[in-house]
C-alpha cells in the first residue's frame, strides 16, 4: 500500500514525559513524523499535540490504536481530510536583502500578507502564516532572492464550530 500524509491532533495531560512517550511510540515502531507541535491549551493541565505523519492506511490505523492506549492521551482526532477543521502553519524566513531585491522582497511579503518582523542591513526576516500550500508558495518565490535560514512550525489544527462560525478569507 502507498503511504499518504495524515494529520492527527490529540489532547493530552500536560505532564512531563507525555510528548516523549508519544514520539517514542513513533520511533519505536519505525513511523516517521513529518512535524510535531505541542503546547498547553487554555486549560493549563491539558496540552494539544498535532502530528503530521506519512504512513500506509494500515500503519495509520495502528498508530491511532497505539496512541489511544497511552494513559495520558485524553482525545485523539484524525484531521487529515476534515472540512470542519482549520489547519495552519507558520514560517520564519531569513532572506538576503540587497538594494536590487529589496522592493521585490517587500512585494512578495505583501502579496502573501506576510510580515517583515526584522530588518537588518543584509537580511530581512519574513513571518508568514497560512496553509501549507501558502507557506510553500512564498518559500518558492523567496528562494531565488537568497534564503539564509528557514524554520517552520509544522501544521496546527483545530475543529471549528460550524453553527457559530463563518469562513473568513485566508
Amino acid at each position: 500500500m502507498e503511504e499518504q500524509i495524515y494529520i492527527l491532533t490529540m489532547l493530552v495531560a500536560n505532564k512531563p514525559s507525555v510528548t516523549s512517550r508519544v514520539t517514542g511510540l513513533f520511533s519505536g515502531r519505525g513511523y516517521n513524523m513529518e512535524s510535531i507541535c505541542g503546547a498547553p491549551t487554555h486549560e493549563p493541565e491539558i496540552s494539544r499535540i498535532t502530528i503530521k505523519t506519512k504512513a500506509t492506511p494500515d500503519q495509520f490505523i495502528e498508530i491511532q490504536a497505539q496512541l489511544n492506549r497511552l494513559i495520558d492521551v485524553i482525545k485523539l482526532r484524525d484531521m487529515t481530510h476534515d472540512e470542519k477543521s482549520v489547519k495552519r502553519e507558520m514560517a520564519l524566513i531569513s532572506v538576503a536583502v540587497t538594494p536590487q531585491n529589496r522592493t521585490e522582497l517587500i512585494q512578495v511579503a505583501d502579496i502573501f500578507n506576510a510580515k517583515i518582523v526584522n530588518a537588518g542591513s543584509d537580511s530581512y526576516i519574513v513571518e508568514v502564516t497560512g496553509t501549507e500550500d501558502k507557506v510553500n508558495a512564498i518559500i518558492d518565490l523567496l528562494r531565488p532572492l537568497g534564503i539564509k535560514k528557514l524554520t517552520r512550525s509544522g501544521v496546527l489544527a483545530l475543529y471549528r464550530n460550524l453553527e457559530e462560525s463563518h469562513k473568513l478569507p485566508e
